[in-house]
């Protein structure tokens, strides 16, 4: 599926002619990798969890993040370039090498990218990190803080995480209401511990009955920017999880920008639940549909 949608995305890119250049997409996440796809293009790295100046990634789930939305595919002859390879990134390391991060660490990288958004053109922000929800936590300080980001006219797009199929799975702040939040359309691919296949992609609704996920896209073994140091081989590596799915959907909303740069987050939101197909899938599951980026850029 990975390949199939690549090639689609090819071609609506192309006849359109976008490449979601000069639009600015911060990442929080395990930091951000100098790989040769996203070279020229980090605008900005800052490292809440360490403090160290240059970009760097010591687990690799942040670069390959980078990878699938902005990567120009460089090392691989474009073959595995990711949805918007025009775009500039920025990096927020929330997370530490093993991808496990503190409140304080998320809160001081929300806060930096509201402080910093306007000098570094960001208009969108990807999470692909998130924790277990207790209960109703729609207004606890993460979702708030996510919300604050939102108000300020940021498109939020936020991973619905990894523990489904059951109900009431999507992790915070994905349960937010206003952002954007990104389950795995083919989460049925990666086989379990037993060997069986298990559908990780969480699931709505949200304590407060919010249909969770808006959107899926791909999320099963999708090929991307590897952490390569001295810039050897293996350039890409596979990752799967809602993780993978939505930056997909970030670089899909980095053309919309492009083409539209005057719509406001809320109208970023209509055109995908516009555009979105359907497949069958349960709403709690799906939401408004996959993603169809050639009907997005229609």
């Amino acid at each position: 599926m990975q390949e199939a949608f690549r090639a689609v995305h090819a071609e609506a890119a192309r006849r359109a002619g976008w490449t979601g250049a000069g639009v600015g997409v911060a990442i929080l996440d395990t930091g951000l990798f100098p790989h040769p796809d996203l070279q020229d293009r980090v605008a900005a790295f800052q490292d809440m969890v360490q403090g160290r100046r240059g970009p760097y990634d010591d687990n690799g789930h942040g670069t390959h993040v980078a990878g699938v939305i902005g990567g120009d595919g460089r090392m691989s002859g474009g073959q595995y370039a990711g949805i918007a390879p025009g775009c500039r990134l920025v990096g927020v390391k929330v997370l530490d090498g093993r991808g496990n991060g503190s409140l304080s660490h998320m809160f001081r990288g929300l806060a930096w990218i509201l402080e910093n958004y306007r000098r570094l053109g960001i208009r969108i922000v990807n999470i692909s990190v998130g924790t277990r929800s207790a209960g109703d936590e729609e207004e606890s300080p993460l979702v708030r803080q996510v919300n604050r980001l939102w108000d300020a006219g940021l498109v939020v797009v936020v991973a619905a995480g990894n523990n489904g199929p059951g109900e009431g799975t999507v992790t915070t702040p994905g349960i937010s209401r206003k952002v954007i939040t990104v389950g795995s359309s083919d989460d049925n691919r990666v086989p379990a511990r037993s060997g069986r296949p298990r559908s990780y992609s969480g699931r709505g609704p949200t304590a407060r009955c919010i249909i969770k996920p808006e959107v899926t896209a791909p999320g099963s073994s999708i090929l991307a920017c590897n952490v390569c140091p001295n810039r050897r081989p293996p350039f890409y590596v596979r990752k799967s999880g809602t993780s993978m799915s939505t930056p997909i959907v970030t670089g899909a909303i980095a053309l919309l920008l492009e083409k539209y740069p005057w719509m406001s987050n809320v109208d970023v939101k209509l055109a995908l639940r516009e555009s979105c197909r359907k497949t069958g899938a349960p709403v709690t599951k799906e939401g408004w549909g996959t993603l169809d980026i050639r009907r997005l850029l229609a």
